[in-house]
């Protein structure tokens, strides 16, 4: 009887054992076949030559070689810095407002109406934009009929209507992210900070800053992979006047048919995303601790 109970013992933990592996097994399954399986493809055809043949590593040395190539990642870069960096300007005072100036019952309306750019095709807001950023736009218009000036201004086709167009959608991204952040901090935090003589202004950098820099940090991150990623904003308000690496790849497949190459570029710039993922991650374990 009781090697048949320990028997039956050591089964039963080895059926609950299982069973989280079985919950999680169809997510695996998705994650292989659709993430996994596609990016090692990409990979083994970044080491291949345009026409075929042996492994190389022309397409990586192609990338260092080329000027025009390292300007596209400098533009990528530089244009999802200025987004990130003014997205967060903007979002911090809104999601503040949201989370400690709107009464309760109505910040479920205001974060309907926050998110409500969401809700529109990411097309049709490039698209809108750029009709509003054109030499016959809204903008230009109002100026034009003011008075304040004689021709239409050069808006739309610019990196200015690229940025503006990231910032539009990423605004609200980080107001989410923030505003989560800041109703989880305990009221006890601020009173504790007054009652030890902080005002208003060191209150918020040396106690609240700091406690919401993870979502800060979060959704910064998050606009910088989207942004850095994107094609479809800079084709459509940037007008190709400026190269960024989603475009120097959608090239290579389009007009030269080179997937080896687009794949090298590709891995490119996962590599740059990972650094800032690495980067990201270092910092908030720090902040953490």
């Amino acid at each position: 009887m009781s090697t048949a109970g320990n028997r039956t013992g050591r089964a039963l933990p080895r059926a609950s054992d299982a069973l989280p592996w079985a919950l999680v097994t169809p997510a695996l399954g998705w994650t292989l076949l659709f993430f996994v399986l596609p990016f090692v493809a990409m990979g083994l055809s970044s080491f291949t030559a345009h026409e075929g043949g042996a492994a190389t590593l022309s397409n990586y040395s192609q990338f260092l070689a080329n000027p025009a190539y390292w300007q596209a990642m400098v533009n990528s870069l530089q244009v999802t810095a200025i987004v990130t960096v003014i997205s967060v300007l903007l979002a911090y005072p809104f999601a503040w407002v949201l989370a400690e100036q709107v009464p309760e019952r109505w910040q479920r309306l205001a974060l309907m109406l926050a998110v409500l750019p969401f809700w529109t095709s990411y097309v049709v807001r490039s698209y809108s934009w750029l009709l509003v950023l054109a030499q016959n736009g809204v903008i230009n218009r109002a100026l034009t009929g003011s008075g304040l000036i004689s021709e239409p201004l050069q808006l739309a086709n610019t990196r200015l209507a690229t940025v503006t167009g990231f910032v539009h959608f990423f605004v609200m991204l980080l107001t989410l992210t923030i505003f989560a952040n800041l109703k989880q901090l305990s009221p006890s935090y601020r009173k504790a900070a007054a009652d030890l003589g902080a005002g208003p202004v060191r209150t918020f950098l040396h106690v609240i800053l700091p406690l919401t820099l993870p979502g800060i940090m979060v959704g910064a991150f998050l606009t910088f992979v989207l942004c850095i990623g994107d094609y479809i904003t800079p084709q459509i308000l940037g007008g190709n006047n400026e190269l960024l690496m989603p475009q120097l790849v959608m090239m290579q497949i389009g007009r030269r048919g080179d997937f080896p190459l687009a794949s090298a570029l590709s891995i490119i710039l996962m590599a740059v995303v990972t650094v800032a993922y690495l980067a990201c991650a270092r910092w908030l374990k720090l902040e953490r601790t």
